[in-house]
């Protein structure tokens, strides 16, 4: 589903020439209506949903609705980014909360390290602490 812009929260990143969405945006997608000073999608259809304008908005003005096979039916996902990580916050439809942390590593250039920080191979994604899916999705199907 493709991203959009609660216009309530949106301040147009305080009337700077370009929104951080704009700047962000790997298909220029997203656009600054100078008369209300509030971005929007110009062409949903066209949004290649990788988040990337979400997690940079400074106000949280932008969502983006997903899919089952990511989010479960009725529950919102909103990350949060700071310097040397990202929350992303699961909101489940019974209200339950899940929260999970995600470090960002830079190299000596200062770009995003694509594996998160973590060390080559996956012997910390095995953990069983990092699992945290809720009995009632299934979690049963993936416990050893």
């Amino acid at each position: 589903m493709p991203s959009y812009v609660i216009v309530e929260k949106c301040d147009g990143c305080k009337a700077l020439d370009k929104t951080a969405c704009q700047h962000i945006c790997p298909n220029d997608l997203m656009v600054l209506n100078k008369d209300l000073m509030k971005a929007y999608n110009q062409a949903p259809e066209m949004c290649w949903e990788c988040y990337s304008c979400v997690k940079i908005c400074p106000t949280q003005a932008i969502e983006v609705r997903g899919y089952a096979d990511f989010i479960p039916m009725g529950a919102s996902v909103t990350p949060m980014r700071s310097t040397d990580s990202i929350m992303w916050t699961v909101k489940f439809r019974n209200g339950t909360l899940k929260r999970f942390k995600f470090p960002i590593r830079t190299t000596d250039e200062g770009t995003a390290v694509p594996n998160g920080g973590f060390d080559e191979g996956a012997a910390d994604l095995n953990k069983e602490e990092l699992f945290t899916e809720p009995e009632s999705l299934g979690a049963e199907l993936f416990t050893k």
